[in-house]
């Protein structure tokens, strides 16, 4: 392979054209290799298990369960992602500048899908919590269907009109073959950042805080308000059961946050609105984000004992039994 100085090409027969692929020990490169892999795997294997168990049972196909269908599709759809930051960690892309646009939006529009879905999710807790005598009225699966069809799709045209340039002209920043440029203008970038980020953060965090001051006062309502009367201990079960939820999907929310936060620090201090997808700031802060994808199932199994009955339905292969679908899981 030809070289130039103590760095190879990533294209040696394109020689000046070709960028330069940087030289990297072989053990650490074959632990990010394993690792990454790894990571894909496990992501894809567990939110597969969360898509199956809320597609098959249909005890657990609540709006709230939609939600969580929704961001496993989601989730889900990040193992592929990973697999394209195998050939990354070599510094070099390899599929050509159309595939590196389309790998640039998928990664934008899953992103973006992931978001939505959160703000959903918080402010069905908000109703939930906030206003638990409408809820079954107000969210209902119709409306929750709808407004996850809603969110991916805004989520396709919106990545799709950020990344304009990348899809019209794909490589039209490149300095060489085998670079992987994502760039927008300033007016794309500010409002990426802007209803991606900043404006998602703000409604999450503005909702949680209200969902939180009311539980708070709801837990003390009903310490102070005990009483031998059957309904009551009926609203007490189901406000004990929603707010057990609200605790659960705001372990999600924060984890989510935490990992989203350092994919769009580096993007706020890239110059000129340019992010180089082979560099080695981008291909980590991408790993961590991704990586949330395999946590939040992990956090459902932990939390829900419906997910850890369905798992054990699945594994054993008894979903494939008749009527397996009306199993008494919750």
């Amino acid at each position: 392979m030809e070289t130039f100085g103590e760095t190879e090409l990533c294209f040696p027969q394109l020689l000046n054209t070709s960028c330069l692929k940087p030289q990297r020990p072989r053990f650490e490169a074959m632990l990010a290799y394993i690792l990454v892999f790894s990571i894909s795997v496990l992501t894809a294997f567990l939110n597969l298990l969360v898509i199956i168990s809320i597609s098959h049972f249909k005890q657990l196909q609540s709006p709230t369960n939609l939600l969580l269908l929704s961001l496993a599709v989601s989730d889900f759809l990040v193992a592929p992602v990973l697999l394209f930051e195998i050939m990354l960690i070599d510094g070099c892309w390899l599929f050509g500048d159309l595939m590196c646009s389309l790998y640039q939006y998928v990664t934008a529009v899953v992103t973006s899908a992931s978001v939505g879905t959160m703000i959903l999710i918080s402010v069905d807790r908000y109703v939930a919590i906030c206003y638990p005598l409408h809820y079954s009225t107000e969210v209902t699966q119709k409306r929750v269907q709808v407004c996850v069809c809603l969110c991916w799709i805004c989520s396709f045209i919106f990545q799709c009109l950020v990344l304009q340039d990348n899809m019209q002209q794909p490589g039209r920043y490149n300095s060489c073959v085998g670079e992987c440029i994502i760039v927008s203008n300033y007016i794309a970038g500010f409002a990426d950042l802007s209803f991606s980020f900043i404006l998602p953060i703000t409604v999450i965090i503005v909702l949680y805080m209200r969902v939180f001051v009311v539980a708070v006062s709801q837990a003390r309502a009903m310490r102070s308000h005990i009483a031998a009367v059957k309904l009551q201990h009926l609203v007490a079960k189901t406000q004990k059961s929603e707010l057990k939820a609200a605790r659960t999907l705001g372990v999600v929310v924060v984890v989510f946050l935490l990992w989203l936060c350092p994919y769009y620090c580096v993007a706020l201090t890239s110059p000129d609105n340019f992010m180089d997808a082979s560099s080695a700031s981008y291909i980590f802060v991408l790993s961590v984000y991704c990586s949330n994808s395999c946590l939040n199932p992990m956090i459902y199994a932990y939390f829900y004992p419906w997910f850890r009955k369905s798992i054990k339905l699945i594994v054993t292969l008894k979903i494939l039994d008749p009527d397996s679908c009306d199993t008494n899981i919750l």
